[in-house]
């Protein structure tokens, strides 16, 4: 075999292992933008139910009226940022207060029995309950692969190509400190 037919054959391995590494940068980040996605999907069915619960909660919380007021422009300014690759913090981040302040809501439901004993209030809570088990589970998806696309980002070779390609690693969705904390079964047995 002369030098030149090796020359040729360690060009060619050589650009199918670059044309290998942008494609599984591409993957990658494909894969993101799919799971972000998919808790996109879900955290619209979330905002969606979002003024259902509070039109609820009006007629009896009237002592809460800042907290349905933060809650209504948080998910006002958070249907307003498109999904895109470039506005995924912001939206996790925006999400991230959504959710604290509808704990708070859920905990001050509490304190009004007759918010908690109405049928479309409880309706409303289990769907609340059944959407955000559906975001865990896209969280779940997203967070994989946020993480794969992390690795290829910063582990040379392709952390080379990243740069090249202006592809970044994104965020991780991370559980909020009232998500960490151990559900206490007495409070469903009142």
């Amino acid at each position: 075999m002369s030098s030149e037919s090796i020359l040729i054959i360690a060009g060619v391995v050589f650009i199918f292992w670059i044309y290998s590494i942008y494609t599984s940068l591409i993957q990658k980040r494909n894969k993101t933008l799919e799971a972000f996605s998919a808790i996109d999907v879900q955290l619209k069915k979330r905002y969606d139910l979002i003024p259902n619960i509070l039109t609820i909660a009006q007629k009896y919380m009237e002592h809460e009226r800042g907290l349905l007021e933060e809650v209504t422009k948080l998910r006002t300014q958070i249907m307003e940022i498109p999904s895109s690759y470039e506005n995924i913090d912001r939206k996790i981040a925006l999400d991230s207060q959504i959710a604290q302040k509808m704990g708070q809501l859920m905990v001050a439901v509490e304190n009004y029995p007759q918010v908690k004993a109405d049928q479309t209030m409880i309706t409303a809570m289990q769907t609340y309950n059944e959407v955000e088990e559906h975001i865990a589970a896209a969280r779940r998806f997203y967070n994989s692969a946020a993480n794969e696309l992390k690795n290829a980002v910063e582990i040379f070779p392709s952390s080379f190509f990243a740069r090249m390609l202006n592809i970044k690693a994104v965020d991780f969705f991370k559980a909020e400190e009232r998500e960490r904390q151990a559900v206490n079964a007495a409070n469903f047995l009142k």
